[in-house]
């Protein structure tokens, strides 16, 4: 039985043991609008972790987390966790609360005459119904969020997509987003999949401690599956999410992992291969779908017409984990128009300074990933790779919306050819 779960086949030593998606697909192709069906909960069997997370920045720049995380093992019942993560930089509280939760069940029954389908789920400690048009503010589609998680935290959000930025994944059809693991994509020895809202807007409230906090502030939305152990699926993870309401609503996000040795194009020894997902709004608008593969043997290049990248500059060993985290991230996105009546090339930059281990800048935390999942999937991760990731978080809001997001949209918008509206177009830089 465990050597089932725990092995993965090989066939000639040189054959693809990776497919990225990010390599599957023309420019004409890479923006594929998300279907009902994209963000239904899977709950598959075997070994995967599936996650929902909605990621929201408030108007005196608290970062606010709310995910639930099904987890399989293949072996014992399914995991189901709903996690909450809440960082003010005024007071620098930090909130954070992960509730095993009970009774899961997608959809929920019934209610009021009103049936759910797959994007909303219900447990004891929380419920989050998905709507296809909320007729309050007008938006294309929203969750309502109410949870329950102890006797100090209680939430209450609704989170609306726009119209004008439509939800994604990298590739139209039914297998845009996923990545494949094994020597055969049709019959995959594993995958990762994402699909995304890109700009979302928050409103409700969150009870901390008896006090009412007023929640509204722009975010995004993720759901990712990744259908096989979580510590074969990657060496090392890249997120950005950069929220503005300058301009109309300015948004870029990324998502980038690198793979292990054993996934490349060329077999085993061939892996540390690099798979960036990205999208940028301006004005609120969905204006590009960015996504490229960086193979370990081969130098990207700068002219390249979709461009999305994560790189890590000034690398110092940091002694409390071992890892050697950078001082700056840089990311970069390029892409065609995807917006009606925008035509060319949209391109944008962001430098993010995040200091050193011993002076580092708008750091929330290390986050030690084996003391946040599952006791099983813990287990499992331990006994076979022996491994204690972390999760390197900065939060920089404040900082970042103040001093680049002019800058920023004048570079998301100067390759593109003059067909922007005036509302969209940049006041003078001072």
């Amino acid at each position: 039985m465990f050597s089932s779960i725990f092995s993965i086949s090989s066939s000639a030593p040189d054959a693809p043991t990776f497919h990225p998606v990010t390599s599957a697909y023309p420019p004409n192709q890479v923006f594929g609008e998300l279907e009902p069906k994209d963000t239904e909960w899977a709950c598959s069997g075997g070994f995967v972790t599936e996650t929902q997370i909605w990621y929201n920045v408030l108007e005196d720049g608290t970062f606010v987390m709310c995910q639930v995380i099904y987890s399989s093992t293949g072996v014992w019942y399914p995991t189901v966790q709903f996690t909450y993560k809440m960082y003010n930089p005024n007071t620098k509280e930090k909130v954070w609360r992960s509730v095993n939760v009970s009774n899961f069940v997608t959809p929920p029954a019934p209610s009021g005459g009103v049936t759910y389908d797959k994007r909303s789920s219900r447990a004891d400690e929380f419920t989050i119904i998905h709507k296809s048009r909320n007729q309050t503010d007008g938006a294309a589609e929203c969750y309502t969020i109410n949870a329950n998680l102890s006797k100090d935290i209680q939430i209450a959000l609704v989170v609306s997509r726009p119209d004008s930025a439509p939800g994604f994944k990298f590739g139209k059809g039914p297998k845009g987003g996923f990545s494949d693991f094994g020597t055969d994509p049709d019959n995959r020895e594993g995958y990762v999949v994402h699909r995304f809202w890109p700009r979302t807007v928050a409103s409700g409230h969150i009870i901390h401690k008896g006090k009412a906090i007023t929640a509204h502030g722009p975010g995004m939305f993720v759901h990712a599956i990744q259908g096989m152990r979580p510590n074969l699926v990657a060496s090392r993870w890249n997120f950005a999410n950069f929220q503005s309401d300058e301009y109309g609503g300015v948004s870029a996000i990324q998502m980038e992992f690198t793979t292990l040795d054993q996934f490349g194009r060329k077999g085993a020894g061939s892996g540390g291969v690099k798979v960036n997902v990205g999208s940028l709004v301006v004005g609120g608008k969905l204006v590009t779908v960015t996504g490229e593969t960086a193979w370990p043997d081969e130098p990207l290049s700068e002219h390249a017409s979709i461009r999305s990248r994560a790189t890590h500059l000034d690398t110092q060993v940091d002694s409390d984990t071992m890892y050697s985290p950078p001082s700056c991230l840089v990311f970069e996105w390029a892409g065609p128009s995807v917006a009606p009546g925008l035509q060319g090339n949209i391109s944008a930059k962001l430098d993010v300074n995040v200091g050193n281990p011993h002076s580092p800048k708008g750091l929330i935390e290390k986050v030690d990933v084996l003391a946040e999942i599952p006791k099983v999937i813990k287990a499992v991760v331990n006994y076979v790779a022996g491994t204690k990731p972390y999760i390197y978080q900065p939060h920089s809001f404040l900082g970042v919306a103040a001093m680049t997001s002019r800058q920023f949209l004048l570079k998301a918008v100067s390759t593109t050819k003059p067909r922007l509206s005036r509302r969209l177009r940049p006041k003078k830089v001072m």
